[in-house]
């Protein structure tokens, strides 16, 4: 036994080197004590040399290459290190079945309502059949290859595409029904032949035509009444007034422009009252204008008289104090009248009017003293506030001029040209050197007299257009009513700067010029509104102080008069003048 084991070990040294080329060679451990066990360890009888069976126990191993068709890849799989079949990639995954999981379960999905396959499709071919199908009922299938024209590559109303021939509304240029041609007359070339809807019940003979000569005397007759037509427009209305007291002059020969001594207030002062009291209530309603009152202006310097003009065509003069009588009517326009305004005097006042004439009128006896036109809408009118320039005004027109004319020659002796759209306002400033505009064009624009190039040009991108402009009782600054329903105020000397801590908020304007106005004292400020109403403001902190319902349309403006220390004067579209203490 110990030999056989001694040759065993003999032959192990002897093939070492075969046992490290099969790494896997293994040797089955017997039962020394059996007899067959070492049978086949015994040396052949055949030679010197002996040899060893050996047994490989390991399972085999296929490579790759022989079983491509057979190997399953595990689904959860990110790379791959060989090149698999598509046999191998879509096998059916192994392992058992799920009998809960339904056909949607199972079904890949990438998003909730299942698998949205990456696709590109322009913009503008998606909303073109977007269009087409919510025009003709009909698109273009995405599912099936475009160039694949045919009835089965449309979705919807596939007979209508064929009708159509495929056309989108792009394409077809989404052409309009015949039933509206019919009623607009056909397309615009033939507007010339349209003879009008019972032209087909019209036979031409039975139509009777003038013959020459008539047709001769018809075309006098016509041109004839289109002159005599515009003549009437270019002719100004005729003037005339009418006086509404008994009496034109008192025993002593005063007539009304003389100043009431006797109404408890010193109506030739100068100096302001020295404290303002809001207004309360209303003690007076001047009536007589049948339309809406357009602007109203007091006497200078008294305010003993008003004067007020109306989209009715005339202008009235009233009393303030006494019995506040109306005392003169003026009538000579043809059309609404915009803007009034008195020379310093008060003797004599300018209207401004829609039928395209401005005239001057004496306030005592109504008489019109002159006419001017420039066959322009004027908006707004002043008289030149110095002494020595009292026989010239300033007029705003609808055709983006300043025009300049004089009272004693009638003649225009220069324009303002810069403004780009209808003027609204002319206000003077620093003793009365300058004057200051506001137009359409949405800017304000500060101009040296009789010098037709502006020296100061005020327009920002958030600015409005600022139809009514009004200076304060102390020359420092101006009220400008904007659209954006606020009133901004600019300074009033050098450099007409905005003042952003002075801006009155809280009522509605859009649309309508309403007038503003300062309390004597400079305490307040008054505007209208769109809704009626008069708004108070306190100058100092801004705040909106008293709110009274005045008008039952807009009311378009506000004075406080200059002598009082609570008394305001409204005027409004619903034909009313009222005033307030």
């Amino acid at each position: 036994m110990s030999a056989a084991i001694a040759s065993l070990a003999s032959y192990g040294s002897d093939s070492d080197s075969e046992n490290e080329s099969e790494s896997k060679t293994s040797i089955e451990k017997v039962d020394p004590d059996h007899p067959d066990a070492t049978a086949h360890l015994k040396p052949l009888q055949s030679g010197p040399t002996m040899s060893l069976a050996v047994l490989n126990s390991a399972p085999e191993v296929a490579v790759k290459e022989a079983v491509e068709t057979g190997i399953h890849l595990d689904p959860s799989l990110k790379e791959v290190t060989y090149n698999p079949t598509y046999e191998t990639m879509f096998a059916p995954e192994f392992g058992p079945m799920n009998p809960y999981k339904s056909q949607q379960m199972s079904a890949p999905r990438n998003m909730l309502s299942g698998y949205a396959e990456p696709a590109h499709v322009n913009d503008f071919m998606f909303e073109q059949q977007r269009r087409t199908f919510s025009t003709y009922g009909y698109a273009l299938d995405p599912s099936v290859d475009t160039h694949e024209a045919s009835s089965c590559s449309y979705i919807g109303a596939v007979e209508e595409a064929e009708k159509n021939k495929g056309l989108t509304v792009f394409e077809s240029g989404q052409k309009k029904p015949e039933k509206r041609k019919k009623v607009k007359g056909g397309d615009a070339g033939e507007i010339d032949n349209f003879l009008g809807p019972w032209a087909k019940y019209v036979d031409e003979k039975d139509v009777a035509k003038p013959s020459e000569e008539e047709q001769k005397e018809l075309n006098e007759i016509t041109a004839k009444r289109q002159k005599k037509g515009r003549n009437e427009d270019e002719a100004p209305g005729e003037e005339k007034t009418i006086l509404h007291v008994k009496e034109m002059y008192d025993y002593q020969g005063r007539s009304y422009l003389h100043v009431p001594q006797d109404v408890g207030v010193n109506l030739r002062s100068t100096d302001a009252p020295d404290k303002c009291y809001l207004p309360k209530k209303q003690i007076h309603v001047w009536s007589g204008h049948t339309k809406g009152v357009s602007a109203i202006r007091l006497y200078p310097r008294s305010g003993h008289l008003l004067l007020s003009c109306s989209m009715d065509c005339k202008i009235k003069l009233w009393e303030v104090y006494g019995e506040r009588r109306c005392l003169r009517t003026f009538i000579g326009h043809s059309k609404a009248v915009r803007d009034i305004c008195f020379n310093n005097s008060g003797t004599q006042f300018l209207s401004a009017a829609y039928d395209r004439y401005l005239k001057l009128w004496d306030s005592e006896t109504g008489q019109c003293i002159s006419r001017f036109t420039n066959r322009k809408v004027p908006y707004c009118v002043k008289f030149n506030p110095d002494e020595d320039k009292q026989s010239l005004f300033v007029a705003g027109m609808s055709d983006k001029k300043i025009v300049q004319w004089d009272i004693r020659t009638s003649e225009v002796v220069q324009e303002y040209d810069r403004h780009l759209g209808a003027v609204n306002t002319i206000t003077f400033v620093d003793e009365n050197r300058r004057f200051v505009s506001t137009s359409d064009d949405k800017s304000l624009r500060v101009w040296e007299w009789d010098i037709p190039v502006d020296f100061k040009y005020i327009a920002e991108p958030s600015m409005h257009s600022m139809p009514a402009v009004t200076l304060s009782p102390n020359g420092k600054w101006l009220a400008c009513q904007s659209m954006d329903n606020q009133i901004l105020i600019f300074g009033a000397q050098n450099r007409f700067r905005l003042n952003k801590k002075k801006i009155f908020k809280g009522h509605m304007v859009a649309g309508y010029a309403c007038q503003v106005d300062f309390s004597p004292d400079m305490s307040y400020v008054v505007s209208g509104d769109a809704d009626g109403k008069l708004n108070i403001w306190d100058w100092k902190t801004t705040k909106l102080y008293h709110r009274i319902k005045a008008h039952d349309k807009v009311c378009i403006s506000a004075l406080w008069h200059p002598h009082e220390t609570s008394k305001v004067i409204t005027c409004g579209w619903d034909g009313q003048i009222k005033l307030w203490d």
